[in-house]
């Protein structure tokens, strides 16, 4: 019967497809369509790609985890779509970049997607890979199985194709072995196509050398440093002003939810930041402690989502607790899990030390208003993990919830 009811879905499925490429053709043909994947980065490169497209003076498209754009206009969707939409949904979207005269589309493409191949049959110009660390386990069961879906990916390129992969991670050269694409590499640490190196990284930005080119930025740390280097790579693969792209860099501004930050008019530094796997959580509170004052006190506000990967928990709470002086454990999206026991979880692995200074508090505007009250002049409060969100899911309810607002409401 189950075997009957999956079969059902997919020839429905097939359908809606077939009308909606009868109805609007491929779309995605007349499109330079630029693929991104990996575990983290993906919004922050396509959004910068996109961003600067615009800025050069080309008509282009987005699609990704925070939103749906053509030529700085938001696409309205008649439902809510996830980070790389169904191939039903595509088509629609192609459809309307033509429409309006798109010619680059910069698209992040999740395992979930290669998994259940929503972006079978579309003809990539590129595709570029940025990390791969522990993240969606529940669904891929494995590390291994992760990967094998992201590689997908790069063996669906043609030989037309450039795949753009990151040098310096353990996965970097493996994901471009056996493909047809013409293969490239980026890094700061091992051979590469690429190179780049971090003169100097402060609250203020970053001063970079991509092969011997001064690049200078206001985003802010190492992970971001990596973000940066894969857009110049692919500007130069697709024949970019390169000298434009220098100025535009100078001056673009991180996605909403990404490493955003503000000083208060007491002097505390608030952060937002999307974090919500234990390799960004690690690689945003690194950053900061890398470039904070000693005598200053780094308060991360952080949780776990419910009925999402739960072996992350254990590994996250210990980050975030060993890389915190105040550590503040809270509510991310429970959904449909009792707080409590994910915050439970999530100190597992806490070591005596870790345990004493660690603050548990499941509601998370409390949570925040904890950590102002705990913060100095000086001190960095980071609220991870939600960035970009405006709600909060508890019990299959959204509720409206922004952790920029929150924080900037009570951190004056």
């Amino acid at each position: 019967m189950k075997n009957l009811v999956k079969k059902l879905k997919t020839l429905k499925w097939k359908v809606k497809y077939r009308m909606a490429r009868y109805r609007y053709g491929n779309p995605a043909s007349k499109l330079k369509i630029i693929g991104v994947t990996g575990t983290n980065g993906k919004t922050t490169v396509a959004t910068l790609l996109y961003k600067i497209a615009i800025s050069l003076g080309y008509k282009a498209g987005f699609i990704g985890t925070t939103n749906i754009m053509a030529n700085e206009v938001e696409l309205v969707m008649d439902r809510k779509i996830p980070t790389t939409p169904d191939s039903v949904s595509l088509t629609k979207i192609f459809a309307k970049m033509v429409e309006a005269g798109c010619e680059y589309v910069f698209m992040e493409v999740s395992s979930h997607a290669m998994d259940q191949k929503r972006v079978a049959g579309i003809n990539f110009t590129g595709g570029i890979f940025t990390n791969l660390t522990h993240d969606h386990l529940d669904y891929h069961k494995s590390i291994e199985n992760y990967f094998l879906a992201k590689k997908k990916f790069f063996q669906m390129l043609s030989a037309n194709a450039f795949a753009l992969s990151n040098a310096d991670d353990e996965h970097g050269r493996m994901i471009l072995e056996g493909i047809k694409a013409k293969k490239y590499l980026y890094g700061f640490e091992n051979k590469c196509d690429f190179k780049g190196e971090i003169k100097r990284f402060d609250f203020s930005g970053l001063d970079l050398l991509f092969n011997s080119e001064h690049i200078k930025s206001n985003l802010l740390g190492k992970f971001n440093a990596y973000n940066l280097l894969a857009v110049w790579s692919t500007c130069v693969l697709l024949g970019f002003d390169m000298e434009k792209v220098k100025n535009i860099l100078g001056t673009i501004e991180a996605p909403t939810g990404r490493f955003q930050h503000f000083m208060s008019t007491t002097g505390i530094l608030g952060i937002v930041d999307y974090a919500h796997s234990p390799d960004s959580l690690k690689n945003v509170l690194m950053t900061i402690n890398e470039i904070k004052q000693k005598d200053n006190k780094v308060i991360c506000v952080f949780g776990c989502g419910g009925d999402r990967d739960p072996l992350k928990r254990r590994i996250m709470g210990k980050i975030g607790a060993t890389l915190s002086d105040i550590p503040i454990f809270t509510s991310d999206n429970p959904r449909n899990e009792d707080p409590e026991k994910i915050i439970a979880e999530m100190k597992t692995d806490l070591s005596m030390t870790d345990a004493q200074k660690t603050k548990t508090i499941p509601n998370r505007h409390e949570a925040i208003i904890e950590a102002v009250k705990l913060a100095k002049k000086g001190d960095i409060i980071l609220v991870a993990g939600k960035g970009h969100e405006d709600y909060q899911e508890i019990k299959g309810v959204k509720h409206h919830f922004n952790d920029m607002e929150e924080l900037k409401k009570i951190l004056i």
